[in-house]
């Protein structure tokens, strides 16, 4: 009866999952594509980019961007190679008005780089947005309004005319000033603003629009962005749309169409390499991603990406670990461990089959270092981006055998055999899992050092020499090896002579006879440490103890054959 009623009331208190709200949502429209080109199609080159860090991003941030920050910021785009960077949003604030001013003033402008600069479609912005950039030689005018059918019917309350009467007046005042300024080297870029909700029929109206009113041509051609400002569908779905408008809009030749991903859903940057198969040619993003909500499109991870299919993203991420420090110095935002390309730890392996894996793709990597990359978990060369291979197997709990070899052998010169490694890897991980915390090459070093090289009891070797019968250090009789030792075991001391047909095969010999210690070598490796004329030796010893018993020992020196009988006398020490 007691059972019985504890299992009634654990049954009573088990909680039933809570069921998502699913019926307050909707499912985001398809588009209607006859014969859809964009899913066989590959992309070729690089966009046209444009950086949105210094407005798109920098209006995101908790501490908005001084104007020197802003400068610092700005040299850093220049530096990757942007050419056209959208720097502010100067008609909102004195401080973005200053820093445009601050950029044409000091003569902060390459000749190849064009600024660009946002404005909301109402007359006192436009009108302050060409004070900013007089001056400029090259300058974009980017005029946006909110097309979308929730903001026309909830925020402006305004019908689809009305909406398109605000883009247009717009647009024919940015020409009219354009004109007055007589500069030819402003273009001008418009963008109905939450494009991803709004109808695309709407949307391509009021584009013709803007474009009837610009006066569009192949010559001066206005920029369309087309914005997922919010993210609304899959990637796919936001491709169609891209291939609909790019297969229906008047005198294609007269438009860049621009992309503007942002990153609600988490597929940003799929998204913007979908709008490039679908017909996209220009795509705006930011540094790791910065941007409101979930953020923008991460440039550097779309440039990276086009890296490693072999195309030229014609922008400069070969030094990452400056990027990342200005990015961080200017934006106060941290990056995640484990961002694309980006992280601390992307090029990290913890786990011992990807660590295995790694080491062996890293030594075929070693002998063919002109062929394509191919290493096993590792789709970029850490190298290109300004990475070192220093971090690329770290140790913890959930390493293996080959993640530690790796180690060693890359940082100390340490070649542990195949056969050795196991039995080191259980030591590692026995430290490990009772630390709870990662170990650096420096403990793991230090590791092997007190399991093989440094145990000095129960045997001691007090006194070793080595001679051979004759000069002829290369003739193969048997037993032409004499060793002289001192050995301690324990409280006894002892003392033997033995011949064998090398230092190793007499030291065992002669140990065996006086100590009664059955044992044979089952596993012997041996290799310089480093390659100098005056570099140590070191070897690797299996042995077998009558009794079944195994065990594993290593000694350095700089003479090889005592190197061996220091491991075997480290494998002795260690028998279990």
């Amino acid at each position: 009866m007691g059972w019985w009623l504890l299992s009634f009331k654990g049954q009573k208190e088990k909680k039933v999952m809570k069921r998502m709200k699913s019926q307050k949502y909707t499912q985001y429209p398809s588009v209607a594509i006859i014969n859809r080109q964009w899913p066989d199609r590959s992309i070729t080159k690089a966009p046209i980019w444009c950086s949105v860090d210094l407005r798109d991003g920098n209006q995101a941030l908790p501490v908005p961007m001084s104007v020197e920050e802003k400068v610092s910021m700005f040299q850093l785009l220049v530096s990757i190679g942007f050419k056209e960077i959208e720097v502010g949003f100067p008609s909102a604030s004195a401080t973005e008005f200053a820093f445009v001013r601050r950029l044409i003033e000091g003569g902060l402008i390459p000749d190849d780089v064009t600024i660009q600069v946002l404005t909301q479609a109402r007359e006192h912005l436009i009108r302050r947005s060409f004070e900013a950039i007089a001056g400029a030689k090259q300058a974009i005018v980017h005029l946006y309004n909110s097309t979308s059918t929730l903001q026309r019917d909830v925020v402006f309350r305004k019908n689809r005319e009305e909406i398109k009467a605000i883009a247009i007046e717009g647009t024919r005042l940015v020409r009219r000033l354009r004109d007055e300024s007589g500069s030819k080297g402003i273009r001008f870029e418009y963008s109905p603003e939450s494009f991803t909700g709004t109808e695309l029929d709407y949307a391509l109206e009021v584009c013709h629009a803007v474009m009837d009113a610009w006066g569009a041509t192949a010559e001066d051609k206005v920029i369309l962005n087309l914005p997922s400002t919010v993210e609304m569908s899959q990637p796919n779905i936001y491709a169609d749309r891209i291939e609909w408008f790019c297969s229906h809009v008047n005198h294609r030749d007269a438009v860049l169409i621009s992309v503007h991903a942002h990153n609600d859903r988490g597929t940003a940057v799929a998204t913007a390499e979908l709008a490039l198969l679908a017909g996209a040619d220009r795509v705006e993003g930011a540094l790791f991603g910065n941007g409101e909500r979930c953020g923008n499109m991460d440039v550097v991870t779309i440039a990276l990406n086009l890296l490693t299919q072999g195309i030229d993203p014609e922008l400069d991420f070969s030094d990452l670990p400056r990027i990342r420090e200005v990015y961080r110095r200017c934006t106060r935002m941290d990056i995640h461990p484990r961002h694309p390309y980006a992280g601390e730890l992307v090029y990290t392996a913890f786990s011992g089959s990807h660590q295995d894996a790694i080491s062996k793709g890293m030594k075929a990597r070693a002998i063919d270092k002109d062929g394509l990359w191919a290493v096993p978990y590792l789709p970029i060369d850490p190298e290109d981006v300004g990475c070192s291979y220093e971090a690329i197997v770290r140790i913890n709990s959930q390493s293996g055998k080959g993640g530690v070899a790796y180690v060693l052998e890359k940082d100390y010169g340490i070649q542990i055999p195949k056969w050795m490694q196991p039995d080191f890897a259980e030591a590692v991980q026995a430290v490990a899992d009772m630390s709870g915390v990662e170990l650096s090459a420096e403990q793991i070093h230090e590791l092997f050092y007190t399991e093989y090289v440094k145990r000095q009891e129960p045997v001691v070797l007090k006194k070793c020499h080595i001679s051979w019968d004759d000069e002829d250090l290369d003739r193969s009789e048997a037993e032409s090896t004499l060793i002289s030792a001192i050995v301690q075991l324990k409280e006894r001391e002892f003392s033997f002579e033995a011949r064998g047909n090398g230092p190793l095969d007499a030291f065992v010999k002669g140990f065996v006879k006086e100590s009664g210690l059955d044992f044979s070598v089952d596993e012997y490796a041996e290799h310089a440490i480093g390659r100098s004329a005056g570099a140590q030796a070191i070897a690797y010893i299996r042995i077998g103890s009558a009794d079944g018993r195994v065990s594993f020992g290593a000694g350095i020196d700089s003479n090889i054959s005592l190197a061996s009988i220091k491991a075997i006398v480290s494998a002795l020490n260690r028998l279990p």
